[in-house]
């Protein structure tokens, strides 16, 4: 086992005091662990005759639980019209709300089961019926009628210390549009994934809606609807409680990392221009999507046999012009610029690889009122004739005249990618055509890989936003279906951040986690046409990605340290300090200490709870306490740099491990 420094064991969490006993902690699905409390810890907390007389192991829960969650995914629909999917939702939800270790044993342990129940595509179903669904609060809720009162609401959220906010304001959840104060359910979801993915305390994650109101004309209408009735606010009003919300959480957490998500595309680039280089915050659906769709590209050159510095070649037909679709032709173009070189003439080369298709068709630069982030990629008029094309083409006109190496949809329109369209995409001058339909939650999906695979033969790459099963195209090939999902970035481009210190997310923060992903997957798996990694492997790609964003920030200056450890520290860190300094952030133990009558809960990583309990022994034994056995832990493994701890007052205390 690698030794730590002392500035790396400073990394655990502080102790958090409780003064809780008996039914407190079994309502408190933070602390409650249910049958799996031990009959001494029973005694110790006033739990004797709370629970049943068995006392089960944590593994023997889980296995009880997921045999349970079996039979009940079927029973808890909702009437026949009810997925299966929604039904595991609640399964995992009222196991969310009792014990909320478990909850995440669950997901860590099933990820590539569980990743798309609590996220996309089911958590756009949890969004829409949220109202019908909630039971207990989670996450907090900053409204147009608190304007005035939000610096002093932030404190009413009972955790000292909070690393990461989600926050949405429901304009524009996934593809489903306008779901008002509902969209609390996107902030939730991606927490969950910063947990399991990333090892973020959960305690110190924090889920945000601001609601300013809806235009969903049902909603407004809904006596059941848990929102603002009323239409949204719009700018400078909307600004003002955006504005007042973030100086808010700012003030009194100075170090978190807020992650905007879900707004729709008028505000989306607004606010992170607003707020960028003032907080440290992103916007998954630009800057996430557009990573995640940048590693897919780059894999693509390389399942065509080219290398990555190749990009800049390939001519990109993209539909679809909000957020998401500019976000990635923005960091599309950059790379392919920097790549060029990086000057003005660069930009410009790279501009003229893209064609840009919306609701009304090709974007050029004649049409009226044409959205000013959108104008960069505008084609020209003087260049439509030679290419035979005209203003306004069809998605399969420009298909059909640019032969394109890749067809990107990012549109939330479901089926877009016709037959037509698929057909016109034979003519592509590619050896390898690929089609990454984007857009989630399932339904609006451009195509599914069938429709591809079918249509263009086995000879082409396919990526979804939302995950589909692998195509079976007989004679023992395989069309493998790559989910391009942000979840392989944004976990880890916050773990990172954080232990970075770093001021701001710099682009070159993002263009590192996103050249970390593309160069993830191994020569042999893209040439099969596999781009994207299993969400399965989720934990070592966000511990490869905050690595490289922890880099690039002591690249650029940016970092400034982690709670005890300066710049100036970090800096020295190696590439194998990088690593164990991320491993901080893993799995997480519970330890309970009884201490002068107070509960100490600690939460850190194995290799400090070894060394921790291990200076315990190593006192005791120098030791007249009484102390003996108390101590309910195996497999001690010794860290040689644990000196520094001073155990003093914990010396003959009882230690249970909570798992």
């Amino acid at each position: 086992m690698s030794n730590f420094s002392s500035s790396q064991l400073r990394l655990c969490s502080r102790p958090t005091i409780v003064h809780k006993r008996s039914i407190d902690i079994l309502h408190d699905p933070w602390f409650n662990k249910g049958t799996a409390f031990s009959m001494t810890e029973r005694d110790r907390l006033d739990l004797r005759g709370l629970l049943p007389p068995n006392v089960m192991s944590s593994q023997q829960q889980i296995e009880r639980f997921m045999a349970d969650l079996k039979r009940l995914e079927v029973q808890a629909r909702d009437g026949p019209t009810d997925p299966y999917a929604l039904a595991k939702w609640r399964i995992l939800n009222r196991l969310h709300d009792r014990n909320e270790t478990m909850y995440y044993k669950v997901l860590i342990d099933n990820i590539e089961e569980y990743a798309p129940i609590v996220y996309t595509p089911t958590v756009g179903l949890v969004c829409q019926n949220y109202s019908g669904l909630f039971r207990r609060p989670r996450g907090m809720y900053f409204s147009a009628e608190d304007r005035g009162e939000m610096m002093s609401m932030v404190y009413n959220w009972p955790a000292e210390q909070v690393d990461m906010i989600v926050v949405t304001d429901g304009s524009r959840i996934l593809g489903l549009g306008d779901l008002g104060v509902q969209g609390i359910g996107i902030s939730i979801g991606k927490l969950d994934l910063y947990v399991a993915a990333a090892g973020i305390n959960p305690q110190r994650v924090l889920p945000v809606m601001i609601d300013v109101g809806t235009n969903n004309e049902k909603l407004l209408k809904d006596p059941l609807y848990l929102g603002l009735q009323q239409h949204r606010l719009d700018g400078e009003e909307y600004l003002s409680v955006i504005d007042e919300f973030m100086e808010a959480v700012f003030t009194r957490w100075p170090h978190v990392i807020v992650q905007f998500e879900d707004f729709q595309s008028k505000w989306a680039f607004k606010l992170l221009q607003r707020y960028r280089n003032t907080y440290r915050m992103f916007n998954d659906d630009v800057q996430g999507t557009a990573g995640v769709a940048i590693a897919g590209l780059l894999g693509a050159v390389r399942a065509q046999g080219k290398p990555m510095i190749d990009f800049p070649k390939q001519k990109i037909v993209v539909a679809g012009a909000g957020s998401a679709g500019i976000g990635v032709l923005n960091a599309a173009r950059k790379t392919m610029a920097r790549m060029l070189g990086n000057n003005e003439s660069a930009f410009e080369s790279a501009r003229s690889q893209f064609w840009v298709v919306d609701a009304n068709g090709l974007i050029t630069e004649d049409r009226a009122n044409i959205d000013p982030d959108a104008l960069p990629f505008a084609r020209k008029v003087k260049e439509l004739s030679a290419q035979g094309l005209r203003s306004g083409a069809s998605l399969e006109e420009v298909v059909r005249q640019v032969k394109p190496d890749v067809l990107l949809g990012l549109s939330a329109v479901g089926g877009l990618f016709s037959k037509e369209v698929l057909e016109a995409l034979k003519g592509s001058t590619s050896t390898r055509p690929a089609i990454f339909a984007m857009s989630n939650p399932t339904k609006n999906a451009e195509c599914t890989p069938e429709e591809a695979f079918s249509i263009l033969g086995d000879d082409i790459i396919f990526a979804s936003g939302s995950p589909f099963k692998d195509v079976d195209l007989g004679n023992g090939q395989i069309g493998h279906c790559n989910q391009g999902n942000n979840m392989y970035l944004f976990p880890g481009i916050g773990l990172g951040t954080l232990l970075s210190g770093s001021r701001v997310i710099s682009d070159g923060m993002l263009q590192a986690a996103a050249e970390c992903l593309a160069a993830y997957m191994k020569e042999e798996e893209v040439l099969k046409g596999i781009i994207y990694p299993s969400i399965s492997s989720i934990r070592d790609i966000t511990k490869e990605v905050a690595a490289a964003v922890v880099r690039e920030a002591i690249e650029e200056d940016l970092a400034e340290g982690y709670r005890d450890m300066d710049a100036r520290e970090l800096r020295k860190l190696s590439q194998v300090s990088i690593f164990a300094l991320r491993r901080d952030m893993w799995i997480h133990l519970f330890i309970w200490m009884i201490i002068c009558g107070v509960d100490l809960i600690v939460r850190m990583s194995y290799e400090l709870y070894n060394c921790i309990c291990s200076r315990i022994i190593s006192a005791h034994t120098h030791n007249s306490t009484g102390y003996t056995k108390d101590i309910l832990i195996g497999n001690l493994t010794l860290l040689d740099d644990c000196n520094h701890l001073n155990l003093s007052d914990v010396v003959g205390t009882r230690v249970t491990v909570l798992c």
